[in-house]
């Protein structure tokens, strides 16, 4: 088997989110940044493509890694994010993509080396198809290597899943995930999301806000509003707890997303009080003054603050009902956090060991991991004190070294 090397290896990763906040839609966008930045690290040439902020630099160079804002004067019609106009930029990467990656298989290849071409996600697909055509017809196809990734669902019913299997080799991000693309009669190859160095950084002054709340039980939720992410029965949980006459407080940050007001709605038909409360600094004293059961943060909560969150918090909600891979409760992991999962893609997770599980869609089963975490207090710092050891198992640069086998091993299958 080849190893796959600086010396003979280039990475070009597409997708349409990027490191950017034009770009950061959710985990794919903070994925991109690690991975291309663990590649970099290696000391690959490792090119990124995505649909970025439109006033910045078209290309920049971050040492051997080069960003490539795709189709600026897109997103300069479109600003409201990455995926506003998302038509109209997938066909305009389909259409441009090809000869972009055939000039870049041709620098490389006259270099002795190998383009390794990673694509992730439905919007990308019809683009990696025209590359895959666009090498042959050049006379470059055999010296590249083209794979794609699934992240999540969406957008599965659009994939000509028999043309995409043969041109390129699939990759997912768990097992659960794996399982669910069976259904499509296809057999991907489960290469896990990784963990930059950032996360693993402690808050840096120490503080906790949490402390204001003066409860004895304080929850974080931090998730869209989705049906997916279980908010109702995150509500629901709250309120048992309440009716139980525990003091209980939840910090919550939600997005834009018209489901919020259901949500709300919801909370205060079971009778809890929601409050918004807007970060910044010293929001401490804010937070004194707040009496409401669940406080919702309007505004953007910056990293090192979100991950304190996590730390100091006694329990996080990331019990979505369905998830490829669950980013958020590896995060509260590397911050020595008690994550209380979902049980879908989560790999990662040893219940009562690492984190505690939501195996069920009854409330009650939250509601009982919120009395145990208060009742067991040697569980929780169990639990704190073994999920920074596993997410360690998931930083980038650890995830790389499986995925540069799992690439070498695609070299000996043309796609």
């Amino acid at each position: 088997m080849i190893a796959v090397q600086p010396e003979n290896a280039v990475f070009l990763l597409l997708s349409f989110e990027g490191p950017d906040p034009y770009s950061l839609a959710g985990g794919l966008g903070v994925r991109m940044t690690g991975l291309a930045q663990a590649l970099a690290n290696r000391g690959f040439d490792t090119h990124l493509v995505f649909y970025g902020d439109p006033f910045l630099p078209s290309s920049e160079d971050r040492g051997t890694l080069r960003l490539y804002r795709w189709g600026q004067h897109l997103s300069r019609q479109f600003p409201l994010g990455v995926y506003h106009g998302e038509q109209e930029k997938l066909q305009h990467l389909t259409d441009t993509f090809p000869e972009f990656a055939t000039a870049l298989t041709s620098d490389v290849a006259s270099q002795h080396k190998r383009l390794i071409v990673m694509a992730e996600d439905w919007q990308t697909v019809p683009a990696l198809l025209e590359t895959s055509d666009h090498l042959w017809r050049h006379g470059l196809r055999a010296h590249a290597t083209l794979i794609w990734n699934a992240n999540n669902i969406i957008g599965f019913d659009n994939i000509d899943w028999h043309r995409l299997a043969f041109v390129s080799h699939l990759t997912t991000v768990s097992r659960f995930m794996k399982h669910t693309m069976w259904n499509y009669q296809v057999n991907p190859t489960v290469i896990p999301n990784g963990l930059g160095l950032d996360a693993y950084k402690v808050a840096p002054d120490g503080k906790n806000p949490l402390q204001s709340l003066q409860s004895d039980l304080t929850l974080v939720k931090v998730a869209r509003f989705d049906p997916d992410k279980r908010w109702v029965m995150a509500v629901d949980a709250i309120a048992s707890l309440k009716s139980q006459n525990i003091k209980v407080r939840a910090l919550v940050r939600g997005g834009m997303e018209s489901y919020g007001n259901q949500v709300r709605d919801h909370a205060r038909h079971r009778g809890l009080i929601w409050e918004p409360v807007s970060y910044k600094m010293g929001w401490e004293e804010d937070l004194a003054q707040i009496t409401a059961d669940v406080i919702e943060v309007v505004n953007r909560i910056p990293d090192p603050v979100l991950r304190g969150l996590y730390h100091f918090a006694d329990g996080v909600l990331a019990n979505s009902g369905m998830e490829p891979f669950g980013l958020v409760g590896l995060e509260v992991m590397a911050q020595g956090g008690i994550a209380i999962t979902g049980a879908t893609g989560e790999d990662y997770v040893i219940p009562y060991y690492n984190a505690l599980v939501v195996d069920t869609d009854d409330p009650e089963e939250m509601a009982h991991h919120g009395l145990l975490l208060m009742q067991n207090p040697t569980l929780a710092s169990s639990i704190r004190a073994h999920g920074p050891v596993t997410a360690e198992q998931y930083r980038w640069d650890r995830v790389v070294d499986g995925l540069l086998y799992r690439v070498a091993d695609f070299y000996t299958h043309l796609k």
